[in-house]
């Protein structure tokens, strides 16, 4: 099996169009096809359902598509190993983070590392923290920033706390808990708020809190990033937990934060998802320590 029929076929799946792929592989359509061919048949099963406008994984595609995801980054590992024994840092470095982790300044952290190591192409995707901890464990990132507020991280991966910090109620001064110098679970029952998509760390944390202490709310409002989140607050549409972080943007200074009256509230904590020491990449290693220094 060529490595090259592998990459042609990951290209196509996460594309889901073979001209897309060929562009993204700077390769030609017929070219592509023709990998995508030969690799069903030495495997001796379709991987896609093909139409005019786009290709869908069959069952063996979606079989396939982890596994091949595993092998194409156990080759880009293999590769590093040997330049960093000859002294040299190549290679990728695919880091991914939940937007406003708070913990760490993730672009300076990269422009550091740039520096450092010209010679490695980095590449950064955000998501929310369980998708991304995914990523992590099958190998499309090789590292992550994240906040799974105590959900068990996937096989292969480890957490490496990095801060931990209380939610609070973010609201408008005019608000009816606008003034309060703290706020209880049932003062927050069955208001509106503004929350994040349900694979954000927060968004995750504070539906679990709300369970577990019995009390219903209403999320009208659902975005994928914190600007939009405070914009929605201050105009009085609805309002958040957040992580304390959040209250110190220069959007939220004309917002009240408030505090939480149970002293055991949700904690917020943030981590770095990474492969096991010995399977971690070697770029991966030194954007790790140069993380810790």
């Amino acid at each position: 099996m060529e490595l090259r029929h592998l990459e042609y076929f990951v290209a196509v799946a996460e594309e889901q169009h073979f001209t897309r792929a060929a562009d993204r592989l700077l390769v030609s359509q017929s070219a592509l096809s023709a990998s995508v061919r030969a690799l069903e048949r030495e495997l001796g099963a379709r991987l896609f359902l093909r139409n005019t406008r786009s290709v869908a994984l069959t069952e063996a595609g979606r079989a396939l598509l982890d596994e091949a995801r595993r092998t194409l980054a156990g080759v880009r590992a293999a590769r590093d190993a040997v330049a960093a024994v000859r002294g040299l840092l190549r290679g990728t470095l695919a880091i991914g983070t939940e937007q406003c982790i708070g913990a760490v300044d993730v672009s300076r952290l990269l422009a550091r590392f740039h520096q450092l190591h010209p010679g490695v192409e980095i590449r950064l995707r955000q998501a929310g923290s369980q998708s991304l901890a995914e990523d992590v464990a099958a190998g499309r990132l090789d590292l992550a920033f994240v906040a799974l507020c105590g959900q068990q991280p996937p096989a292969g991966v480890r957490l490496t706390p990095l801060t931990d910090e209380p939610m609070v109620l973010l609201c408008p001064p005019d608000h009816p808990l606008g003034e309060r110098k703290q706020v209880t679970w049932q003062d927050l029952a069955d208001r509106t708020f503004v929350d994040f998509a349900p694979d954000w760390g927060a968004r995750t944390l504070a539906d679990r809190a709300f369970t577990d202490a019995g009390v219903g709310r209403q999320v009208a409002l659902e975005v994928n990033d914190v600007h939009t989140l405070l914009g929605l607050i201050g105009h009085g549409l609805g309002i958040a937990l957040v992580p304390e972080h959040i209250t110190r943007k220069p959007e939220a200074a004309v917002l009240s934060a408030i505090p939480l009256a149970a002293a055991a509230g949700p904690r917020w904590t943030a981590s770095v998802a990474a492969p096991t020491p010995d399977s971690a990449a070697p770029a991966a290693r030194r954007f790790l320590a140069l993380l810790e220094s």
